[in-house]
């Protein structure tokens, strides 16, 4: 086994997740079997616990795994499921070693750092790395390690005196190390200055591990001068210094690597040059130009509760992506709080519910993505009942499948009470409830988590038709509430149609609206199994149908728009291209089949 270490100097957030992604793939293009592992320092078990806002989006692998977004990064990247050992914490290297403690493994020796800790972690990558990521039998050719955090911290030193002990166990001709640096460049004096990756290698060095190649994070290529002066004080040859600048999108750093020969410095480190084919990127390649030359624009309104840090939602917005580019559509994402939408932001913040709904109505599609608690949820219903009422293709997922539920109860059904039991556990009509064997006094690792087959129930809906016609699916889930079994029926009898249910047919997993262009909602996560040349089926459909032109009513009238008393620029009985509001509120603006638009949207 090979192994390959990724870490990173000066700040955090450089793209090492991405370098490590990077390299895995040009490896896999040389005829290579990679597996990754990424190592994080924190003392959380897994990152289920940790909210969005501080650590981005929790990604879910098929074994249930609540895990960092860069395994994210290495299964789309790479076309590889991981598992949740792929994903090494301090909480979990610990938890093990006292395990092993109270069950009297060290034979009452004293439990230390060094050697427990460290030889604990040696041993569970020597373990995760042997297994098989790719479908296929047998262990990996290389294993990619990117370690979290920035040299330094006080919180990865066990792992770094760990990586230093593994790099002389394994040998030379089994080991490189890739230190992935900032070299900034200052606008006041406009030259790229190395000294912050000079001490950054320093600190490397001190600790026990040396480079073998750097890859320089910098907004410009870098010239040879700068190089060699890396090269010479990092003492690392200068056909190993690399540079990362930045580029359009992160689909050209396997190719800014190929190019700059990164694949043979790595190789030539690890004895595999004459192993290894000369790598084939070609069909990579084809998808990053048509990447770059997408020029027909799809937008996408995003309603969420987290739109602050757009990697809350990261492989949502890769999803969205894979699906553009094989529609040849360059993606526009439009983020829409979903609290901005509500009638407390207008006497609030007047301005930021007009720009909230002016994004909705502008949107091509409307996509409600995942998430906990109450904060924005009627935000949601507001968007969910605007893209059904005016055939704006609508995904719902997760949260966003029981909202789409919520809101057709409330409207349609007219049970102005229907909620779920999270956001009102007293409710009197739950269309979402808890699910029976979900626990309510521990958080972690306690939801409905991983891969789960969803039957479909009915043949010609537009989801089993996207899927291929299949009979069955396995998506991967995270979720503690379901959608209430007992008004099921009722709910269909209005119209809605559950197309989709796991194995005891009692469990909703996916629903759509018929009369709807595209209207449909999933109580799993799409977006998890997305890959650059796979996108998710409903993606695709999404974006199919976001780029269609509006879908009309069949008697030749399309009811535009919902607009409460306070939509901006227009107030009750002002008239709309010669049409006037039958109830003086401004609910339901027709017109005989020409586009209207208000407000900048159609």
């Amino acid at each position: 086994m090979k192994y390959v270490l990724v870490t990173g100097g000066v700040v955090s957030g450089l793209g090492k997740g991405v370098t490590a992604s990077s390299i895995g793939l040009i490896l896999k293009a040389c005829g290579l079997r990679v597996t990754s592992i990424k190592i994080d320092p924190y003392l959380n078990t897994d990152a289920g616990t940790m909210s969005p806002f501080e650590h981005g989006e929790v990604f879910v692998l098929d074994d249930g795994g609540e895990v960092d977004l860069d395994l994210g990064n290495y299964e789309r990247f790479l076309d590889i499921k991981l598992t949740r050992d792929n994903n090494i914490t301090t909480g979990k290297i610990y938890q093990s070693v006292i395990e092993k403690e109270r069950r009297g493994d060290y034979l009452g020796k004293t439990v230390q750092v060094v050697p427990h800790i460290t030889d604990a972690i040696q041993e569970w990558i020597e373990r995760v790395a042997k297994i098989p990521v790719d479908g296929k039998e047998g262990p990996a050719d290389v294993c990619v390690i990117e370690l979290g955090g920035t040299i330094g911290d006080i919180e990865s030193m066990p792992f770094i005196e760990a990586l230093g002990q593994f790099s002389y166990r394994v040998g030379p001709g089994n080991f490189c190390l890739v230190h992935v640096s900032l070299v900034p460049i200052l606008h006041v004096v406009g030259e790229p200055k190395t000294k912050p990756t000079q001490h950054s290698v320093r600190q490397l060095r001190g600790l026990g591990l040396t480079p073998n190649l750097l890859a320089c994070r910098s907004s410009k290529e870098l010239d040879d001068n700068v190089k060699a002066k890396l090269a010479q004080f990092c003492h690392v040859p200068l056909s190993n210094i690399l540079t990362l600048h930045d580029v359009p999108n992160i689909w050209h750093i396997p190719l800014l690597l190929k190019d700059q020969k990164a694949h043979e410095a790595i190789l030539k480190a690890l004895n595999l040059l004459g192993v290894a084919a000369e790598p084939n990127l070609k069909e990579w390649t084809a998808r990053t130009k048509i990447y770059d030359r997408c020029d027909e624009t799809v937008r996408i309104a995003m309603v969420g509760k987290y739109t602050g840090l757009s990697d809350a939602y990261l492989s949502v917005l890769k999803a969205l992506l894979h699906a553009s580019v094989a529609r040849n559509r360059k993606l526009n994402v439009d983020w829409v709080p979903a609290g901005d939408l509500e009638e407390a932001t207008y006497k609030e913040d007047p301005e930021a519910y007009k720009a909230a709904w002016n994004l909705l109505k502008g949107a091509d599609g409307v996509l409600v993505p995942g998430g906990f608690g109450d904060r924005g949820v009627q935000g949601k219903i507001l968007a969910a009942k605007y893209a059904r009422e005016h055939n704006v293709p609508f995904l719902g997922i997760c949260l966003g499948m029981q909202i789409a539920v919520i809101e057709y109860a409330r409207s349609v059904l007219g049970l102005h009470d229907a909620t779920s039991t999270e956001f009102n556990p007293e409710t009197k009509t739950p269309c979402v409830i808890f699910m029976p064997e979900g626990s309510k006094t521990h958080m972690g690792a306690t939801m409905r988590l991983g891969s789960r087959r969803t039957y479909f129930e009915v043949a010609d809906s537009k989801s089993a038709k996207l899927y291929g016609n299949v009979s069955f699916i396995d998506e991967r889930h995270r979720h503690r509430y379901e959608v209430n079994p007992d008004m099921v029926s009722q709910l269909e009898t209005a119209g809605l149609s559950f197309v989709g249910k796991d194995e005891t047919g009692r469990r909703m997993e996916i629903v759509e609206l018929p009369s709807h262009p595209f209207y449909i909602g999933v109580q799993f996560h799409p977006e998890f199994k997305s890959r650059p040349g796979k996108p998710s089926p409903l993606f695709s459909g999404l974006i199919a149908a976001a780029s269609e032109p509006r879908k009309k009513v069949p008697n030749g009238y399309s009811k535009l728009a919902t607009y409460n008393r306070h939509s901006p620029k227009l107030k009750a009985h002002q008239s709309v291209k010669g049409f006037k509001a039958p109830n003086g509120s401004l609910n339901g603006v027709y017109t005989n089949g020409n586009s209207v638009y208000v407000d900048g949207s159609c």
